[in-house]
This record gives C-alpha cells, sequence and structure tokens, in this order.
C-alpha cells in the first residue's frame, strides 16, 4: 500500500514539532532549603529563584525548594558548614571562599586565567559531563559536597571611593578590600595596594568610614550592595572570575531517589543556562549603567593596559598554580584556546 506524499510529509512534520513528553515525578513529596548571599534582584537570586521555581514545576509540586537570599542563613563559609554538617541541604558559596574547603577552587582564583570571550568553552566544561564538572564533582565529595549548580558570579573589577583609575598603576597605595583568599590578597599586593580582607556584610560601612577606599568586585554585585554610594571611578580589569556554586549535603543527596536528583540536575542546568544568557547580562548592564548615573567614571582598559595587569599579576599566577595539580591548570587553561 502506497502513502500519499502529502500525508507522508505530514506525518513527518508533526512528528519533529511534537513536544517531547518528560517522564512524570511520581516519587516522594521532598522538601529542601537553600540558601545563599546575593541580594534581592542580583542574578545570583534570580538563577537559584529560577532553580526553585523549575523544580516545583518539573516535579508537579512533589519537590519544593525554599531559598534563603541575602545571606539570611549566615555567610558563604557558615552556609558551606551546614552543607557539610546536614543542617543545611544545599548551601552556595562564591569559589574563594570554596578554597577555605578545598584548594582546588583557588584555580579559579588565578589572574587572568580565564577571560570573558572564552566564557563558552569554560561553560560546556563546567557543565555535566564536561570535564571540570567531573574533576570538581570528585573533588567535592571527598569533603562531603556534592556540587548542584555552578551559577554565574562574573568577573571582578577593581574600584575605588576617591582616587582616579585608569590602569594598573594607579591602584598603587589604595587600601583594598579583598576575601580571605591568599590569591586574591597576593594580586592586591602586586598591583601595589595595601590588602585589608573584611567580611562583604561589613564592606559598606568600610568604604563610607574610610577604613578601606578601594575593592574589587563584579558591577552588580557591588551596585545590589549599594557601594557605588560610596565609590567614584571603576576600572575594567576583569582579573578573575568567580561563580556561586551550590553545594548539596553528599549523604542527604544520595539518599534521593534516583528521579528526583534529575529532576534537581535538569532544572539546575535550565536555571544556570537561563541566568547566563539572560539575568547575568541584564543585570550586568542595569548595574553599570547604575554606576554612571551616580557618576562614577568607568575607565574601559585598553589593550596595553590589560596587559600590563597580567604582566604585573604574572608571579602571582605561577606562585600559586605551583601548589596546584598540574592536569587541573591545563584543563582550564584548555577552555581558553
Amino acid at each position: 500500500m502506497k502513502i500519499a506524499p502529502f500525508i507522508l510529509s505530514s506525518v513527518v512534520l508533526a512528528m519533529s514539532v511534537s513536544p517531547v513528553v518528560m517522564a512524570e515525578y511520581t516519587g516522594p513529596k521532598i522538601k529542601m532549603k537553600l540558601a545563599h548571599t546575593a541580594p534581592p534582584g542580583n542574578h545570583i537570586t534570580q538563577a537559584y529563584e529560577k532553580f526553585a521555581d523549575l523544580v516545583k514545576e518539573k516535579s508537579d509540586s512533589r519537590i519544593r525548594v525554599q531559598v534563603f537570599p541575602g545571606a539570611i542563613l549566615g555567610s558563604d563559609r557558615v552556609l558551606i558548614e551546614g552543607a557539610q554538617r546536614g543542617t543545611l541541604e544545599i548551601g552556595v558559596s562564591s569559589t574563594p571562599n570554596l578554597a577555605g574547603f578545598s584548594r582546588l577552587f583557588q584555580v579559579f582564583d588565578l589572574p587572568y586565567i580565564t577571560s570573558p570571550e572564552h566564557q563558552d568553552k569554560l561553560y560546556k566544561s563546567l557543565d555535566k559531563g564536561g570535564l571540570l564538572n567531573t574533576y570538581f564533582e570528585q573533588a567535592s565529595n571527598e569533603i562531603g559536597l556534592q556540587p548542584i549548580m555552578y551559577a554565574e558570579y562574573g568577573y571582578r573589577n577593581f574600584v575605588s571611593t576617591s582616587k582616579p583609575l585608569t590602569g594598573p598603576d594607579s591602584l598603587s597605595g589604595l587600601k583594598m578590600r579583598t576575601t580571605d583568599s591568599p590569591v586574591e590578597v597576593a594580586v592586591a599586593k602586586a598591583l601595589g595596594a595595601n590588602p585589608a580582607p573584611i567580611a562583604w556584610g561589613e564592606v559598606y560601612t568600610a568604604l563610607q568610614q574610610g577604613t578601606i577606599d578601594a575593592e574589587g568586585n563584579t558591577f552588580p554585585h557591588m551596585f545590589g550592595a549599594k557601594h557605588h554610594e560610596n565609590l567614584e571611578y571603576a576600572v575594567t580589569s576583569a582579573h578573575n572570575y568567580g561563580m556561586q556554586v551550590a553545594m548539596a549535603n553528599k549523604k542527604w543527596w544520595d539518599s534521593l531517589p534516583v528521579e528526583a536528583r534529575e529532576v534537581i540536575e535538569e532544572a539546575a542546568q535550565e536555571a544556570v543556562t537561563y541566568q547566563r544568557t539572560e539575568a547575568y547580562p541584564a543585570n550586568e548592564d542595569k548595574a553599570r549603567q547604575g554606576m554612571l548615573e551616580a557618576g562614577i567614571t568607568i575607565h574601559q582598559t585598553t589593550a596595553e593596559e590589560n596587559a600590563r595587569f597580567r604582566e604585573l599579576t604574572r608571579p602571582v599566577f605561577e606562585e600559586f598554580a605551583a601548589n596546584l595539580p598540574k592536569d587541573l591548570i591545563e584543563m582550564v587553561q584548555d577552555t581558553q584556546q
């Protein structure tokens, strides 16, 4: 029996446009807490809100994520310690602070080991199935954690309260806020600044009172915390890249039904893709524009200035890279080619 061509083509077309039907989650009801330190409206907050919505949607409301933003439950360190102990199902921390739990995360602190123009290759390696994803899953499991989502934090830029910033040499003499990351401290010193490790929640007051007169962070993070109210100058150094990684308690994660883990992982991938392509770019543009409207002068670095930043911080790179596994360094560098 012959099938009329137009009928056959209609069938093929219908098959090609029919939506893929997902398996319905019918497992037990699960509730979990996820806590992070980003403020309301920040792209990190948007990413984890999206994650919670997707988990609820994909599980037909049988799996619920309660999100605690704005450091309500504590600092990065407190949240990761809670995840390790199991008093918190999922804690979120920046990669510099995660280096305090596993020094392997310090690789992302290395100045200029990554650059914005190669982000897509970096994402591919960080996402499920990628080399960096597999590497950090094993490293995290060894300390009782399970990575769930590598949310975007972004590239850090330097800012100051009163001294014009026109390139790397203009940072000399500034009292620079850093995290506890020894790499960040060393970078500040290499650029002639005086590092002052201060907890994030104390930075606004420190800027206001003159305890510090500079910091290095992403525009959205500084703008969301209203640091721009105390700033006058910025320079687009993009000196290192950070993420806000969601870490689950490993024993709790392993106790979940396979179907539940699949729902959570799928939601995490969709949420981080949304953040990278929509939330982060919009938040970055809004923060930059808001800082300009607040009267902050943003100096866009030239190719020569970028080269000078790299030259000055190269000794820091080499010092700390020497204490990290060579294969990890190469894995990250491979994403930059």
